[in-house]
């Protein structure tokens, strides 16, 4: 499973790295040392916590969220779902504020190893939103 350093979680979550710490330090989400003393947080926990943020309408550290506005339309986040049918796949992901959506075909899930926890990009084209893995 993969795990994120706190700056690395603060960016997907759409917070100053102060922000995700303090969060750590509250125990909003749980954190692991590394061999190096580094702080971590599995993908699975910082993936559910970022929905939970989503749905409670977390004010702190608002004022850090960068804008998710840009000429190439790209969402960076977390991947909070997937579900996989026979042929095509549903993935969810948690882009700071932003819960995104896409169909796709389980082959690509497969192949861009996404699951829950793991850093993506959503890219919004018209309609279609296509996800590139971290």
């Amino acid at each position: 499973m993969q795990s994120y350093t706190i700056g690395q979680a603060a960016r997907l979550l759409g917070v100053s790295p102060d922000t995700a710490r303090r969060w750590a330090d509250a125990g909003r989400v749980a954190t692991h040392r590394d061999e190096g003393g580094r702080r971590l947080i599995q993908g699975r926990d910082l993936a559910a916590f970022s929905v939970e943020l989503a749905r409670g309408g977390e004010s702190d550290g608002a004022e850090d969220l960068p804008s998710y506005t840009s000429a190439r339309n790209a969402f960076p986040g977390i991947v909070t779902a997937v579900k996989l049918g026979d042929v095509a796949a549903q993935v969810e992901i948690q882009a700071g504020p932003h819960r995104l959506v896409s169909l796709l075909t389980r082959e690509a899930v497969e192949e861009l190893g996404l699951e829950v926890g793991v850093e993506a990009t959503a890219r919004v084209k018209s309609t279609n939103v296509h996800i590139d893995r971290a």
